[in-house]
């Protein structure tokens, strides 16, 4: 019975983030319509390594940009393991492009936390966090949703629902396009290839 819940709640969740997505993309496509300018990668945030990091700091490369946690059962490790996959595919190519995991929980993700999550996918993805506010600012910058939600069986009593899209950006911090969740690393690297 408990099974049943959480996976009712998980199909949930991934129907919001889908919602999510779907509206961003209407954002996006309005904007580029209107001539307004699309949206810029924008963050101030520290590492993995403790390092604090900002959008600038990656100009001149590729910015594959995922949002997530650390605890997450399903979307993060399954994405982290795709970028890793599209990292891997790439080659030489790969210097050209940096990848972000940007937490969504800065109440567990610490950098401690997240130095010891992100090794597990690839050396090259940069883990990112920071304070609630400074969290929340990103959120509104990169227009993602996500929000806590109270789950008795996950660690410390919840977890997080999030947008699951991964997000492409240009050298000069532009919003370049998205990927939804499950896109297989080849069609990412196949439409990398063909904007580098």
């Amino acid at each position: 019975m408990r099974l049943s819940k959480l996976q009712k709640g998980l199909w949930g969740l991934a129907a919001i983030a889908i919602v999510g997505f779907a509206l961003l993309q209407i954002s996006i496509r309005g904007e580029q319509q209107t001539g307004d300018p699309a949206y810029r990668a924008d963050f101030e945030l520290t590492d993995h390594q403790g390092m604090v990091q900002t959008d600038e700091y990656f100009t001149g490369r590729w910015m594959l940009i995922f949002f997530g946690f650390a605890n997450c059962p399903d979307v993060c490790p399954t994405t982290l393991a795709e970028i890793a996959a599209v990292m891997d595919a790439l080659g030489s190519d790969a210097t050209q492009v940096q990848p972000l995991f940007i937490s969504i929980d800065p109440e567990r993700d610490t950098q401690q936390a997240l130095a010891e999550f992100i090794p597990y996918f690839d050396a090259n993805i940069i883990g990112l966090t920071g304070t609630a506010d400074q969290i929340e600012r990103t959120s509104k910058t990169f227009r993602i949703y996500y929000e806590k939600i109270e789950e008795a069986a996950s660690p410390d009593g919840y977890t997080m629902g999030h947008s699951s899209q991964l997000f492409l950006f240009d050298p000069q911090g532009g919003y370049a396009g998205a990927w939804t969740y499950g896109t297989p690393a080849e069609e990412i690297v196949s439409d990398l290839r063909v904007r580098m």
